[in-house]
């Protein structure tokens, strides 16, 4: 039932969203160089034996000493879409780093679509794929969640669900700037994990809608 929920909810969305598609490509490509979607590897949710090989993924793998190690990527590898709202080299330099106050990566109609959520919207078609859910945790990328399973208490618990295009930790706080924004989320994400029903979904996703109203979390 919760599948055809996601997939009622997101041709909606995207019906509803329509002339954002047909928009925000246009500003994105007038405003700066580089690709109107921003592709990215996230990590899903968590599958069990031969499956979890299939996906694993390569971490500080030096070519040059043929070193070829994997680590387990703890769930399912996806690429999830965005609108890019950073400069096409943003990390070349830094390589993962969170998002802050005033992030200079971000452009000026990166600003815009982040103020309203609208750089998230494509993720529409990350749910129609069966990737992500409506609700549930934010998807993280491999090289945070390398980090945080096994140094962080029951971090891999919120790998249980399908991660969600919004969730109760989002419309609680904005993005992660530091260990303890990571930690305070990881609360929130665990209480949905533990108590989510089709109910308290609606309830999350009546609350995305008054976040992005009131522009709560924006950086």
């Amino acid at each position: 039932m919760r599948r055809g929920v996601d997939i009622i909810g997101a041709i909606l969305g995207l019906i509803l969203t329509s002339p954002f598609f047909l928009l925000v490509p246009i500003l994105v490509k007038l405003d700066s160089p580089g690709s109107v979607l921003f592709k990215q590897m996230r990590v899903g949710q968590e599958r069990r034996n031969g499956d979890r090989r299939r996906n694993s993924y390569r971490l500080n793998g030096d070519r040059r000493n043929g070193d070829r190690r994997k680590k387990n990527a703890y769930g399912r590898l996806f690429v999830v879409y965005k609108f890019r709202s950073m400069r096409e080299d943003a990390e070349k330099k830094s390589g993962p780093v969170w998002a802050k106050r005033n992030d200079p990566r971000i452009t000026k109609v990166g600003k815009l679509l982040r103020a309203i959520r609208a750089d998230e919207l494509p993720q529409l078609f990350n749910v129609l794929k069966g990737d992500m859910s409506l609700v549930g945790p934010r998807p993280e990328r491999p090289y945070f969640v390398d980090q945080f399973v096994g140094t962080i208490s029951r971090y891999e618990e919120r790998l249980k669900v399908k991660p969600g295009l919004t969730g109760l930790a989002q419309v609680m706080g904005g993005y992660d700037t530091c260990m303890e924004d990571v930690y305070s989320k990881l609360d929130y994400d665990l209480k949905y994990v533990d108590s989510k029903s089709l109910g308290h979904d609606l309830k999350i996703l009546l609350k995305t809608i008054v976040v992005v109203i009131c522009r709560k979390g924006i950086y």
